[in-house]
């Protein structure tokens, strides 16, 4: 009876990366090998997080109107860029996010694009936004939704600068490589239905009857801010604040109560006086805005304090807790609507 070959590491080693090389040429490779990195235990944040202080990239904002028109930029716009996803033009991993200026007179020309849009107004008064044929004035903390494939453009009427966040979907929608925009005849598109017109009809708890929604974005395409504010502040009196997320709302669609966006989840809280947030985590990456108050966030052990208008970052299953000095309100999105579609999402809330 034959005996075998005694096989060393060595060998068998040499022998599977010859057969891995032979693979290789057939463009095929082994599983095991990549398993555990292709599928790991728990999510790997995507960028790391960060925050920039309005008041000290106001004045870059402000100083790109010397250098380019709103009409040859087409949309003048600082990206804010993950220092981690340099090159990407990436807040996190699934979005984008950027400061938009435009100045008295100004006109940003009419386009669409398959990728949707939301604006949160930072400063200013006297702009719009026409999305659709409405036009809809703007105020500092509004926030407004620019459906996917809808023509829009921007403008201001008024006599001050105007800055708002802009936030897209616009790495998610290329990830799927169904990336379409197409250019409007005309500066500005055409006006069809009177301003507030979205708002009466649908943002009263009221809709037409025999409505049938275009698309899974709300039909309202500004929630004031004066009327969000007012909601927060009556939760005061209803209860506690969730101890790790505060008196935390989402925008609604009034059509089926689900989120305003499909692919991007809008929200706003109330941080009360006096708020030390848990330890929460959820695999969403979220990008906020300080619209009042001021507090710190403590995210992937470094200490970030924020005042009005400034956005951070908070990376995906990255822990973070939120404090608040005084009542605080913090804008906020993520990618969570889509996750929930998809059956991804998870959140974990520390004890402390």
């Amino acid at each position: 009876m034959s005996t075998p070959p005694v096989t060393t590491a060595a060998a068998t080693a040499a022998s599977r990366e010859a057969f891995y090389q032979r693979l290789d040429a057939r463009s095929m490779a082994p599983l095991w090998t990549r398993l555990k990195s292709l599928v790991p235990k728990d999510p790997t944040p995507v960028g790391v997080p960060c925050l920039w202080r309005y008041d000290e990239v106001r004045p870059y904002i402000m100083e790109s109107a010397e250098h380019i028109s709103a009409r040859e930029a087409e949309r003048r716009v600082l990206i804010l860029e993950n220092p981690a996803l340099r090159g990407s033009s990436q807040a996190t991993g699934t979005l984008y996010a950027g400061l938009q200026l435009i100045m008295p007179g100004e006109i940003a020309p009419a386009h669409r694009h398959t990728q949707s849009a939301l604006r949160f107004v930072i400063e200013g008064s006297g702009a719009y936004t026409a999305v659709d044929g409405e036009k809809t004035l703007m105020a500092p903390g509004d926030f407004v939704i620019t459906p996917g494939w809808t023509w829009h453009h921007h403008g201001n009427e008024g006599s001050g600068p105007m800055v708002w966040l802009d936030g897209l979907d616009i790495p998610m929608v290329a990830h799927y490589n169904a990336t379409f925009r197409e250019d409007h005849h005309a500066e500005a598109a055409e006006i069809a239905r009177p301003t507030g017109d979205a708002l009466a009809r649908y943002g009263s708890g009221l809709l037409p009857v025999g409505y049938r929604a275009p698309s899974l974005n709300s039909p309202i395409f500004n929630y004031p801010y004066a009327r969000t504010r007012e909601a927060l502040h009556a939760l005061t009196r209803a209860g506690d604040p969730d101890p790790h997320l505060g008196h935390l709302m989402r925008y609604v669609n009034p059509v089926d109560g689900g989120w305003a966006m499909p692919t991007m989840a809008p929200t706003i809280r109330l941080l009360p006086k006096g708020f030390q947030g848990l330890p929460f985590r959820s695999t969403d990456g979220m990008i906020f805005v300080c619209v009042e108050g001021e507090g710190a966030v403590e995210v992937g052990g470094q200490q970030m304090a924020f005042a009005p208008r400034d956005v951070f970052v908070v990376p995906g299953w990255t822990s973070y807790r939120l404090r608040a000095g005084v009542d605080t309100v913090l804008f906020s999105f993520s990618d969570r609507v889509a996750q929930e579609k998809l059956g991804l999402y998870r959140e974990e809330r520390s004890p402390g």
